[in-house]
């Protein structure tokens, strides 16, 4: 789904057969203007998508941005103004506001990570545990916050979990057909295989024909020692149960990847705020 359609599905799901609100109480050639305000600190996000909102509601808007995504915001401050139609405003400020308070409270809370680990060579990932189909919004904003992205969906890299372990019946069979399967097809994407265990480790090591191996539910002890077998003939990934009280101590082992899905499903909206001003 592209932005436009985005954009569409969410106004119909919102407007449906018309704003009666403001259909019923404002003229249809008022103009007029608004502010967005920030009301808490943090790191702002979805600005340039608000933009397009406006202009997808109408092309003539004038939206005066005074911050941009990934700016460093405080209570108090103004991100945008943007002038159209009352009509066009009263209808897209919920949804802007909606994808705006979304994003920069991801986009905050990844921050927070990323400044924790920022002497250290290691990268904060995001998850598929995301909105459905707002997955490409929740990703951009981890990135505005400074993280990195892990792949997009089940199409853009093979992840080797668990379940596809035991249902294929073992590490080494998962690997072999996985392998035998892209060259077979075509497809060129990387594989990433999760271990459970130092001993998964070592199987995954004698079969080989990976890029990444995932270290899940690993104490920062046992990734060391993991790494150390590894001795960066892979990537490395550390993932489960780390929060931001002990994400020093991953990154403290030489990991190259640490997975955090939080960034996104624990992430609280940014409180914001789209105020009319009266010409």
């Amino acid at each position: 789904m592209n932005t436009t359609q985005f954009i569409e599905a969410a106004l119909q799901e919102d407007v449906q057969n018309g704003d009666y609100s403001t259909l019923a109480c404002i003229p249809p050639d008022a103009k007029g203007k608004a502010v967005l305000k920030i009301k808490e600190d943090g790191i702002i996000a979805g600005i340039d998508l608000a933009e397009e909102i406006f202009y997808f509601l109408e092309p003539g808007s004038v939206f005066t941005i005074f911050k941009k995504d990934g700016d460093k915001v405080s209570k108090g401050e103004t991100a945008f103004e943007v002038a159209a139609s009352v009509h066009t405003i009263l209808k897209a400020e919920r949804l802007a506001l909606n994808c705006m308070q979304r994003m920069s409270g991801i986009a905050t809370l990844t921050r927070q990570y990323v400044d924790l680990i920022k002497g250290y060579p290691a990268k904060i990932l995001d998850t598929r545990k995301t909105t459905p189909l707002f997955r490409a919004y929740e990703k951009e904003a981890v990135r505005i916050g400074g993280g990195v992205n892990h792949r997009m969906g089940l199409y853009d890299m093979i992840m080797l979990k668990d379940n596809h372990i035991d249902f294929c019946g073992g590490i080494e069979k998962a690997i072999e057909k996985t392998n035998d399967y892209l060259r077979i097809n075509a497809l060129n994407l990387k594989i990433e295989v999760e271990t459970r265990s130092i001993d998964d480790v070592r199987r995954v090591l004698a079969v080989g024909n990976v890029d990444r191996i995932m270290l899940d539910n690993y104490t920062p002890q046992q990734i060391e020692e993991a790494i150390s077998l590894i001795a960066g003939k892979y990537e490395t990934e550390a993932s489960g149960g780390i929060t931001l009280e002990n994400i020093v101590a991953y990154a403290r082992t030489g990991v190259d990847f640490i997975s955090v899905g939080a960034i996104i499903h624990h992430a609280v909206s940014m409180d914001l705020s789209l105020k009319a001003q009266i010409l």
